[in-house]
């Protein structure tokens, strides 16, 4: 391990002209980002801490192109701490740990702050994390974490007890204009001699979903391709333009909800085919692969439930296999999953069982716990009939007794309706035995 890897001028390397405008025109000071006016503010703590050198641990969690890494370079040129940036990406445990034993021997010897940058910290394995718990602990290093994903999934408890979640905002479609014009009127831009329209400039915000990176990009694109000819470019001009990329997905914008759509309802559909063609469509596109996981873990409990219990249990297997591999090999694994899924037997049963009961219960009046299945720790409780008359189900023929498990009000209420297919078949009948040993 060379002291290089954890160089603190890599973080920033030396501006490049041929660099996508989107990193020549990063922000360098805190009253350049756009969008986070309130978060920096005069007396907020974020400003605060960034001013006065007093950086606590953190996770940025905000959506793409909101200016999670932009706040950590600017924390990079102005705090007087080493500052090093750490790959979530190409990290093993060894890297991370010469790196924490190197900051601890430096704070003990001279009493030096690291602050340790992770992007996309989410992608770090719970392994991974929890070798900097203890060294976060003992102020060691003040870790920052960036991540696109909701830290209470996706940061170890223990870690994430120990940082302070500053949430990003994405940005509205006026700040992203904003963002826009100051990018027209940069010489590096000018001097393709491309005037843009002013509803250009908006449709750009508009199809960007307050992600700043991608409309910078997608300026970029249009001003280094366009011609002469075409300008000044209006938005019929903008979209002939911005169509001539290869794949058109947008992880967050309108098509990457209409292609999740696609494969959800191909795979409740029973289309294998379909199901695989847009899992591809995903991945290819640059999905995240949890992301894709984690919507066919919903499709496994919501559209097949019961009628094959394996298919949840598979679907959390290859999700934990997506979260071990990663890409490209996690891929063959989903492809595994959508296509059992789309041939599994389907149940919205439990799905719709849930549905009702959460209906009833919201609207409902709620009335107590029957006395006879309550528990009765106390003598009091004894006195006030808690349990009293409580059937033992093991006593019972078909294990269940003739005894009422609902409120008075909601006797004979059904909620959930097994239906007639796959294992669900057996459950039904299993249920319908036990209603009729009751009725006796």
């Amino acid at each position: 391990m060379t002291g290089s890897l954890f160089d603190a001028a890599s973080f920033e390397p030396p501006q490049r002209a041929d660099a996508p405008l989107a990193e020549r025109l990063r922000p360098k000071a805190l009253d350049e980002v756009v969008g986070l006016e309130d978060l920096l503010a005069p007396k907020r703590f974020l400003r605060n801490a960034i001013e006065s050198d007093r950086i606590p641990s953190m996770i940025f969690w905000g959506p793409p192109g909101s200016g999670k890494t932009t706040l950590a370079r600017i924390i990079a040129k102005t705090t007087q701490a080493r500052f090093v940036p750490f790959s979530a990406t190409s990290s093993s445990i060894k890297d991370i740990k010469v790196l924490m034993e190197e900051s601890r021997k430096m704070r003990q010897a001279r009493g030096a702050k690291t602050i340790v940058f992770i992007d996309e910290i989410h992608r770090f394995n719970k392994a991974q994390q929890d070798a900097f718990l203890p060294y976060v602990e003992a102020g060691d290093i003040i870790l920052i974490g960036a991540t696109t994903e909701n830290p209470s999934f996706e940061v170890n408890s223990a870690l994430l007890s120990r940082t302070k979640v500053v949430v990003i905002p994405a940005l509205e479609r006026e700040q992203v204009i904003t963002i826009l014009r100051r990018a027209v009127s940069d010489p590096t831009v000018q001097k393709f001699g491309i005037e843009l329209a002013p509803e250009a400039l908006d449709f750009i915000a508009a199809t960007s979903a307050g992600d700043a990176r991608q409309a910078l990009n997608s300026l970029q694109l249009v001003i280094e391709t366009a011609s002469r000819s075409e300008s000044p470019v209006d938005v019929d001009k903008l979209k002939l333009i911005l169509q001539r990329r290869s794949l058109m997905y947008d992880k967050s914008g309108e098509e990457h909800y209409n292609i999740i759509s696609a494969l959800h309802k191909s795979v409740r559909n029973g289309d294998a085919d379909a199901a695989v063609y847009w899992l591809v469509r995903m991945l290819e596109g640059g999905e995240d692969p949890l992301y894709i996981a984690r919507r066919m873990v919903r499709a496994a409990s919501e559209d097949i439930g019961n009628a094959d219990p394996q298919a949840l249990v598979f679907a959390i297997a290859v999700q934990q296999t997506v979260h071990f591999l990663g890409m490209p090999e996690a891929g063959v694994a989903l492809a595994q999953l959508v296509t059992y899924l789309a041939a599994a037997p389907k149940s919205n049963a439990a799905y719709a069982g849930y549905g009702e009961a959460v209906r009833e219960v919201r609207q409902g009046d709620n009335p107590g716990v029957p006395l006879q299945i309550r528990n009765a720790p106390t003598g009091l409780m004894k006195d006030l009939g808690y349990g009293r008359n409580y059937e033992y189900a093991h006593d019972y023929e078909e294990q269940t007794a003739a005894m009422d498990c609902l409120p008075a009000s909601l006797v004979g209420r059904r909620f959930y309706e097994p239906k007639d297919v796959g294992f669900e078949r057996e459950i039904r009948e299993r249920l319908e035995r036990m209603r009729k040993a009751r009725e006796k």
